[in-house]
């Protein structure tokens, strides 16, 4: 494809612009609070509108990872059997010890030779158990980060077949969002969420079973703490939500205030307007601050709730087992494993109440990735059996109507022929409807009626691609990506040679200000274009146009943004440019279309006179009015 970038539609046209500002990360209110020991616990995360049917179809991207899938299970169960196993162990070592002091095991003492075995039993059984946790965390990395390989490339693929009407009815923020943020954040929930959640629900279900194995009364009592637990944990959380959600807001609305005052700084001093900034953010901070200390100290005091719940179940353990001890109803050393056992029993409790919310965040953001899967694509390109000839350039218009909206009629019955090699020029109010010729002549949208045909074919039954590697574009909104001149200019052509290049450069009044340059052709733009000019940054756009060598060229408001002397090199080398293509030039600035073959006059979709410019002149009609306003200068009484 020849065009330089995508044309999108315009309010002026009264196309769904797009909110066309700079990307932005998540907002402060969804990403604030994401910090701090116990966030996870009273955090109110973004929810899912179809949790099971969302997880379902994740599950599904995940099936040719069964085999993979198997194996973290089964290295996790291996690996919490362990892990459960090691305080009975230890409980053993300690028997032993206490039997040697006690005298139980006769003259002998403690049996420092079977000590040692339990010990190393015990030690094997942990190390173990760590490798075996490591191999899983590689494995399930493995999966995660294949499956949603898969799956940006199935969204990079999307974007590709998604329509522009599409794209321009969604916020460029949220957009890539969900191509950027909401498949990071799907890794790193499933990473996070699948291990710990499995572990923890298995570690839940052995340590029930080794305290009961040990002693189902000491079992009792643990397991009385727990609902204890649960609840005030659930109470406090309860009463610490509104309080984030208040923070959240608070600095939301801090950070749209620091940004609106940074990104208009020289507005606000202009005006004098630094006090009245100063005391907005002052009153935002302080309720910001206000509603961070009351949500801090809720969050902070789940802490010291669950250890004195914890110390509570502890004593009742200590002394409960103490007396079962002392009646030999059960060994020390079951005590001790117990103990361990309690709080073993409590953590993963608490761990996967928070990696429900994680997981939950994550569901949310694959439902996101899915809705944009599913959006509707652009049609399918027609089957057809004709050959590709080369194209002269001749593009009609017949009654071709169109609108974006259902109940707003943009453009009605309009005709128009544009001969090969001619240039037509475009003009008129804004809204009348210019830009939109463009985006229905690259196919961008489809027309409700009518036909365009270029060299006499319907363009609604060439292959896209076919269609678009004979138009050139040039807008005025620039777009040049991270990389050198050279490279930039190449991306017209990339067959192109450094001879062709070169060519196209001095043919568009590149070549003069590359070698200003400390490295010339290799210099590398930046990310934001800002180490050229824009107009420098408009003729490399032209070069580029010219190196693709359209049969058809299309100039959109292509000098509107620069200088007068830089528009006069820009006029030359679209002169160039646009010898022997037919040439569609939009433009508010009349003095750049002045030699165009055709200039159609549009008002409300319709064209309303057409000519040359002179022709235009002597009939004193709209155009002779838009020529008026922008070159008689007639004094206007504005008192």
């Amino acid at each position: 494809m020849s065009t330089d970038e995508s044309v999108r539609p315009t309010t002026d046209d009264g196309a769904p612009a797009t909110d066309g500002a700079a990307i932005k990360p998540p907002s402060t209110e969804a990403r604030a609070g994401a910090g701090g020991r116990f966030h996870s616990v009273g955090v109110p995360t973004e929810r899912s509108k179809d949790f099971q049917g969302t997880a379902s179809r994740l599950s599904e991207r995940m099936r040719t990872e069964r085999r993979g899938v198997v194996i973290v299970i089964t290295l996790a169960v291996v690996s919490a059997t362990m892990v459960v196993f090691g305080p009975k162990v230890l409980g053993w070592a300690t028997d032993e010890v206490f039997d040697g002091i006690t005298g139980r095991n006769g003259p002998a003492g403690i049996d420092f030779g079977r000590l040692h075995r339990i010990l190393l039993f015990a030690l094997a059984l942990y190390l173990v158990s760590y490798a075996l946790a490591t191999l899983q965390a590689w494995v399930l990395a493995g999966i995660v980060q294949r499956t949603m390989n898969t799956l940006r490339n199935d969204v990079e693929a999307k974007l590709n077949r998604l329509p522009l009407g599409y794209v321009d009815a969604q916020p460029r923020g949220d957009l890539l969002s969900r191509v950027t943020n909401d498949i990071d954040n799907v890794a790193q929930s499933l990473q996070q969420t699948l291990s710990q959640l499995l572990t923890s629900a298995l570690t839940i279900v052995g340590v029930l079973v080794m305290m009961f194995w040990i002693s189902p009364l000491l079992a009792l009592v643990a397991v009385v703490t727990v609902p204890t637990s649960i609840f005030s944990m659930k109470a406090i959380a309860k009463r610490s939500k509104t309080r984030f959600m208040a923070q959240w807001k608070h600095t939301g609305a801090l950070n749209a205030q620091v940004e609106e005052v940074f990104t208009g700084h020289a507005i606000v001093r202009a005006f004098g307007r630094q006090g009245q900034a100063r005391e907005r953010f002052a009153a935002t901070n302080q309720q910001m601050y206000q509603a961070g200390f009351e949500a801090q100290f809720a969050a902070g005091s789940i802490q010291p709730m669950m250890m004195f719940l914890g110390n509570v179940g502890y004593v009742a353990i200590a002394v409960v087992g103490g007396l079962r001890v002392s009646s030999g109803a059960l060994g020390l050393g079951d005590v001790q494993a117990f103990i361990q056992y309690q709080r073993q029993f409590t953590m993963p409790l608490t761990q996967f109440a928070s990696m429900i919310n994680v997981l939950q965040s994550g569901i949310a953001s694959a439902e996101r990735v899915f809705e944009l899967l599913d959006a509707p694509e652009e049609p399918a390109d027609v089957p057809t059996s004709a050959t590709a000839l080369p194209a002269v350039g001749r593009v009609a218009f017949e009654h071709v109507s169109f609108r974006y909206q259902p109940d707003r009629p943009l453009i009605t019955d309009l005709s128009l022929v544009a001969e090969p090699g001619t240039t037509v020029a475009i003009v008129g109010p804004t809204g009348a409807g210019k830009t939109t010729l463009v985006n229905l002549l690259m196919r961008f949208y489809d027309l409700q009626a009518g036909r365009i045909t270029l060299d006499g074919r319907d363009i609604a039954e060439m292959p896209r691609r076919e269609l678009r590697e004979q138009l050139g574009m040039v807008l005025q909104d620039t777009w040049l990506f991270g990389g050198t001149i050279l490279e930039n200019i190449r991306y017209g052509n990339p067959d192109a040679t450094d001879d062709e290049v070169h060519a196209a450069a001095r043919a568009t009044y590149v070549d003069r200000f590359v070698h200003s340059l400390p490295l010339g052709y290799q210099t590398v733009i930046n990310d934001e274009g800002s180490n050229v000019s824009a107009g420098e940054k408009q003729l490399i756009t032209i070069a580029r146009a010219f190196l693709s060598d359209p049969t058809i060229l299309i100039l959109d408001e292509a000098t509107s943004s620069v200088d007068t002397r830089t528009e006069v090199l820009i006029q030359r080398a679209m002169a160039a440019l646009r010898q022997q293509r037919t040439s569609f030039v939009i433009a508010h600035r009349l003095s750049t279309i002045r030699d165009a073959d055709v200039i159609l006059v549009m008002d409300a979709g319709r064209i309303v006179e057409q000519g040359n410019h002179h022709e235009l002149l002597v009939k004193q009609g709209a155009y002779f009015e838009l020529y008026q306003s922008q070159f008689a200068g007639a004094a206007t009484d504005l008192t």
